[in-house]
């Protein structure tokens, strides 16, 4: 799929996957920006505990241990095994644990699932990505591999990819992800989009026909003092080695910037200052300039605060490592994106090398991605792609209303900043998505057939109203005024107890396939989880869905 940041333009943004306290280090000196914790935050039984690396680690090796039983206990069948992919201990100790299934040796894609189980052990209940079983007539291909990697490498060259064959052989697969499972191949395809963005197509074949089953993008368009272009003069988390300073945070699992000084692939050189001062407040072609640094390194800290202060999340796979993030990269690249495979973030410098994609709200947005991929791992494609990027969207807001930086206040417009239009617009709309020309601001039949950066806008405006409601209000100098499908009036529960519901959806109820029908129905179970089936905050979930067309 060819990502787009706006109605004219292509991205991964749309525009398209760590806190403890600052401390005298023996390597040098660290110290750690401030956090702003949201107020009347309660404990929730069934909101996620603190869990340390080695407690989340020892859960996972006593799932992992336990599958076989496990398998058995819901009913999957002889030639099904499971993986543990991650687990998530409540307040309250029910554990939720994900899984990914193996069909005969072979990986099934669409067939993750999550076990919900009591503090005493009980299984209470099981979320499938697929409902029916796994089971297909044949393992023998009667399409070649070969034929596999020819569609697969078409479909990238026309995405603009000059590669000549696949990253390597196409691999069996059972492909469930249409509800229906079947042998199938996965192909993937590396080189370069025709915008510059890097490539990393999947390519789902049906082994008996040579059809085309499903196609994917795997790049999701993630003290010093920091003068950064977008959100003011910051604090900055850096490292002073020897009579230089790095920016290196080593309190949020070792993040690190580097510059890519206009390359397109490698990591790049850290950057490193004489005086722990970084940048100048405004852009520069040049490729030293350190202002997108200082942006970058910045989005980074407040996007790992705002998990670990809010959902007690430690870093973007939940293990205490930090990502780390890439500036300047290319030549007048507007975009920026997540990328699992590097476990990086990367910002193009827009056009004329002078506007970076740096933004707060972009870089919450683009890890986020990596959020997705390591929780639920919605499909980039149809309307669980639609709910990858409203998932980024959300949690990018989140990331700047908890930042709550002068500079950039929070709102509920995406990529406000950045200016990609040209005329002063964002993005995105999260009160009306329709505003940008493209973005739906109801389900219909068809949403799913739409690029994910616009169909996402059904999730987004449930996210307004469930947080802030309907109709015309101002929030932080922004005016809103929110509509609804059936012409009722929606009160919003909050911005903070939204993002625990989605979140809980998204982490313990949510699956790749999961559509918009789905999200209803997991945030509900999340809402109820959290509050009650009888809360206000249970109907007014059940209330924001019907507002946007999802029942």
């Amino acid at each position: 799929m060819t990502p787009r940041y706006t109605r004219h333009k292509r991205t991964t943004l749309a525009v398209a996957t760590a806190v403890a306290a600052g401390a005298l280090l023996s390597t040098g000196l660290t110290t750690s920006a401030s956090a702003q914790v949201p107020t009347g935050a309660a404990t929730l039984a069934a909101a996620p505990t603190d869990l340390t690396a080695a407690a989340r680690t020892s859960l996972i090796q006593q799932a992992q241990a336990g599958v076989t039983e496990t398998a058995q206990s819901i009913g999957l069948g002889a030639q099904e095994k499971l993986v543990v992919k991650d687990v998530v201990k409540d307040v309250d100790g029910t554990v939720h644990t994900r899984y990914e299934r193996t069909y005969a040796g072979l990986p099934v894609l669409g067939g993750d699932l999550i076990v919900h189980t009591s503090k005493a052990g009980r299984t209470e209940g099981v979320t499938k990505a697929v409902k029916a079983a796994i089971k297909v007539a044949s393992l023998t291909a009667k399409v070649t591999p070969a034929k596999a990697e020819k569609q697969a490498v078409g479909l990238a060259k026309d995405a603009g990819s000059a590669a000549s064959a696949a990253d390597q052989a196409p691999r069996k697969v059972i492909w469930a992800g249409n509800g229906t499972p079947v042998l199938a191949y996965e192909t993937v395809v590396g080189g370069l989009q025709d915008d510059g963005t890097p490539n990393q197509l999947h390519v789902i074949t049906d082994a008996a026909t040579g059809k085309k089953l499903f196609e994917y993008q795997g790049i999701e368009n993630a003290t010093g003092t920091g003068k950064t272009l977008y959100s003011g003069t910051v604090s900055l988390t850096t490292t002073l080695s020897g009579s230089t300073y790095q920016l290196y945070d080593t309190t949020r699992g070792g993040h690190k910037t580097y510059n890519l000084a206009h390359k397109t692939s490698g990591t790049g050189t850290l950057f490193t200052d004489a005086d722990n001062v970084w940048g100048t407040g405004t852009a520069s072609s040049s490729t030293t300039d350190q202002t997108a640094a200082a942006d970058a390194a910045y989005g980074a800290q407040e996007t790992w605060d705002f998990y670990k202060a809010t959902f007690g999340r430690s870093g973007i796979k939940n293990n205490g490592v930090g990502a780390y993030s890439r500036v300047h990269y290319g030549s007048n690249y507007v975009n920026a994106f997540w990328d699992d495979s590097c476990f990086c973030m990367t910002y193009g410098d827009g056009s004329g090398n002078n506007h970076p994609l740096t933004a707060l709200d972009v870089a919450g947005h683009e890890m986020s991605h990596g959020v997705t991929s390591n929780t639920a791992g919605l499909n980039y494609s149809g309307e669980s792609g639609g709910l990858n990027e409203a998932t980024s969207d959300i949690f990018g807001t989140g990331v700047e209303f908890y930042a709550n930086n002068a500079s950039d206040k929070g709102d509920y417009l995406i990529g406000e900043k950045i200016d990609i239009n040209g005329d002063g617009t964002p993005l995105r709309y999260m009160d009306k998505p329709s505003k940008d020309g493209g973005s739906a601001d109801y389900w219909s039949s068809s949403v799913g057939n739409k690029d994910v950066h616009y169909s996402s806008g059904v999730a987004n405006h449930f996210f307004y109203l469930l947080s802030e409601g309907s109709g015309a209000k101002t929030i932080n100098g922004v005016s809103y005024n929110s509509p609804t499908y059936n012409g009722s009036a929606v009160t919003g529960i909050g911005r903070d107890k939204a993002l625990q519901i989605w979140y809980k959806a998204l982490t313990t109820y949510m699956t790749s396939t999961t559509n918009y029908k789905a999200a209803r129905t997991a945030t509900l179970n999340a809402a109820s989880a959290l509050y009650g089936s009888t809360s206000a905050e249970y109907k007014a979930v059940g209330a924001a869905w019907t507002a946007v067309n999802v029942s």
